[in-house]
């Protein structure tokens, strides 16, 4: 799962990686799917020692799983469909984060790649201190292309491990690329933090489709309580830390960024995380407006009912100049955390695995304006479900939530979990939103977890996505079922936090970490059109 590291050396070649694997899985008319095509393979950045000191933290030893590729997000160039440039991070610890967030860029329509190692967001990815910092560790990458075709890549780095409280830095970063990932400018530092009490944390950057001068960012800046507790895990679930959304824009294509300001205060003793920002279309109706989508916790806090977890939305009419003071509610979030599936475990085997089940994921039509939200939900039946809303005027109100995964009714219902869902929309209306799921898991007493990847859709201009009837149509995205359990090891067994799904119009791209018996893990894509 892991090998032993090595003595540093210099980095910097970028390489092609093509591999199509297998055959159009026999559940999918093969008008459906395009071939499986595997992007990432042996780790560019192997032999690279960035973070030296190999931290402990609480006890935990530090562990590092070379070679594998988790948590990707992916875009297509709006200004020409053949360019797709994805980014994910490479060589993941155990203890937060990895040793470095690696791009790749497909001039073909996704067939083939060319993988760029040098994104600047670590000291493995040629970062240095005269270039934005000099980070040991990053994590949470996010990618965003402007209608001219600039990429911007954003990055949460940091030195030892992302994800606790510590005295050493860190910063969210965003490079710029004119020449489609094949060169990232040096970075740009948004809000560098060297306090022991706080972190930043789940970070994502937008383009603005209707102008390429704005691009925006926000990320939430978790506060540690009073109390001390450092625990890794305690910034995403304890309703004692704060975190409101911090947010930065560049008016001017990435010359010159605004300073980080908080945009929204969630109220004391309660947080945002997982926010991100969907733009509208720029007509009569809707004029460019930003929604801002988030989770809010409030532990003591009960204005409008809204004590305990729900997802939210905050909304700007100038450009993230001023946003709204009040939230929109969308729903109570009733989180969807997944278990093994072959629970209970023999005595004195623990498992389980990291999903995306803290964050809401966006998508607008950009011809109607329709607003699209997913996120994992509890409220279904066993555990995890991927639930659906939907807003027709702006987030102003928003459809009752519906389950939109396609996972079969099963005797072992905790196969029935499905996880870390994405949404995108196409030119014609069609939504699509990609997820795993354990269906095809057996028992075996946690020896292996049979995984799959899908691909569910709603025709918006025939059906209506609200109602649950309109999502029979599914696509498996993966040649049959991977092994879950031979991923990377960060609190559960890790493809990611988040996966990626782009469109270039008239197709979607679900690009996605599956394990291999050679690799941790590794992430593939394949084209769905319907």
């Amino acid at each position: 799962m892991h090998r032993p590291r090595s003595k540093a050396i210099a980095i910097g070649t970028s390489v092609v990686v093509l591999a199509v694997v297998g055959s159009v899985p026999a559940t999918a008319d093969p008008s459906d799917t395009g071939p499986l095509v595997t992007v990432s393979g042996a780790s560019p950045i192997a032999a690279c020692e960035g973070d030296s000191g190999f931290r402990d933290v609480g006890g935990v030893p530090a562990i590092q799983f070379v070679d594998s590729e988790v948590e990707p997000h992916v875009m297509v160039d709006p200004s020409n469909p053949d360019i797709i440039i994805g980014a994910w991070q490479q060589d993941r610890w155990n203890n937060g984060g990895a040793e470095g967030n690696v791009s790749a860029t497909s001039l073909n329509g996704g067939a083939s790649w060319t993988i760029n190692a040098q994104t600047k967001s670590s000291n493995c990815t040629g970062g240095t201190p005269a270039n934005g910092g000099n980070f040991e560790r990053a994590s949470d990458p996010w990618v965003a292309i402007s209608p001219d075709g600039t990429a911007y890549l954003m990055s949460l780095s940091t030195d030892t491990n992302p994800g606790g409280f510590d005295t050493n830095p860190d910063d969210m970063i965003v490079a710029r690329s004119t020449d489609h990932g094949a060169t990232w400018e040096d970075p740009v530092s948004l809000n560098r933090d060297e306090s022991p009490n706080a972190f930043n944390d789940k970070n994502t950057i937008t383009a603005d489709p209707n102008d390429s001068d704005l691009v925006y960012a926000v990320w939430d800046l978790v506060i540690s309580p009073p109390s001390g507790n450092q625990n890794q895990q305690a910034f995403e679930n304890a309703i004692a830390f704060a975190g409101d959304p911090l947010f930065a824009r560049t008016t001017d294509g990435g010359e010159t960024w605004e300073p980080a300001r908080r945009i929204f205060r969630a109220g004391v003793i309660a947080q945002t995380i997982g926010n991100q920002i969907a733009v509208l279309p720029d007509n009569d109706e809707f004029d460019g407006e930003l929604i801002n989508v988030m989770t809010l916790i409030r532990g003591a806090r009960n204005d409008q009912g809204t004590r305990g977890t729900n997802i939210a939305v905050i909304r700007s009419s100038d450009h993230g100049a001023t946003w709204d003071k009040q939230e929109t509610i969308v729903d109570r979030f009733f989180r969807g955390i997944v278990i093994d599936p072959d629970s209970p475990l023999p005595a004195g085997v623990v498992a389980s695995h990291r999903t995306g089940d803290i964050n809401a994921e966006v998508a607008v039509d950009r011809t109607t304006g329709a607003v699209y939200l997913v996120w994992q939900d509890s409220r279904f039946g066993p555990r995890s479900s991927i639930a659906f809303s939907q807003s027709l005027d702006g987030g102003v109100s928003w459809s009752t939530p519906i389950k939109v995964n396609q996972t079969p009714d099963l005797a072992n219902d905790l196969n029935e979990q499905a996880f870390t869902p994405m949404v995108h929309v196409l030119d014609d209306g069609t939504v699509g939103v990609s997820y795993y799921d354990f269906r095809s898991n057996t028992a075996d007493n946690g020896a292996t977890t049979p995984t799959e990847a899908f691909v569910a859709h709603c025709h918006a201009a025939s059906e209506d996505c609200s109602a649950a009837a309109s999502w029979g149509d599914e696509v498996a995205v993966t040649d049959g079922p991977f092994d879950s359990r031979r991923a990377p090891v960060a609190r559960g067994f890790f493809l990611g936090d988040y996966g990626g799904l782009g469109q270039n119009g008239s197709a979607f791209f679900p690009f996605f970490t599956v394990t291999t018996a050679a690799d941790p893990a590794n992430i593939v894509t394949r084209q769905v059109t319907q």
